[in-house]
């Protein structure tokens, strides 16, 4: 058997995790990412622990089953702690791990960048449709 140096096998995890590869397991993260939902849920959770209700009255149009899904799934990939408190009626809260907490930075960037930015999507979209 043969051995391999830590380059080597820096290397190897390098080519594993390549998202430019079909295979690639990050194209399924990088689509979870992007999806609108999660870009909100993120950076609605970064002040701190919040209720689904809390979150739902934050992120306008999003409905309670999506809230839920994006929910799960950004527990699922440790992004999201939830926190179930023994009371009448039962509390559930939500928060980042921090994981999710590294996250945030990237999410908030890509928010703001597309807030400062949406006028000269408009227009690039209107001259585009004027040439087509």
């Amino acid at each position: 058997m043969a051995t391999t140096s830590a380059e080597q096998r820096r290397d190897q995890a390098k080519r594993e995790y390549d998202a430019f590869l079909d295979a690639c397991p990050t194209r399924e993260l990088l689509s979870r990412l992007t999806d609108k939902w999660v870009a909100l849920v993120i950076p609605a959770l970064a002040g701190g622990p919040q209720r689904h209700s809390e979150l739902a009255h934050r992120i306008a149009g999003v409905s309670q089953k999506m809230l839920t899904q994006t929910l799960r799934t950004l527990e699922r990939d440790g992004l999201v702690t939830r926190t179930v408190t023994a009371s009448v009626p039962v509390r559930v809260d939500y928060e980042l791990t921090p994981l999710g907490h590294e996250l945030f930075p990237v999410m908030l960037a890509i928010k703001a960048w597309a807030e400062s930015h949406m006028d000269r999507v408009f227009e690039a979209r209107a001259e585009f449709d004027a040439r087509a």
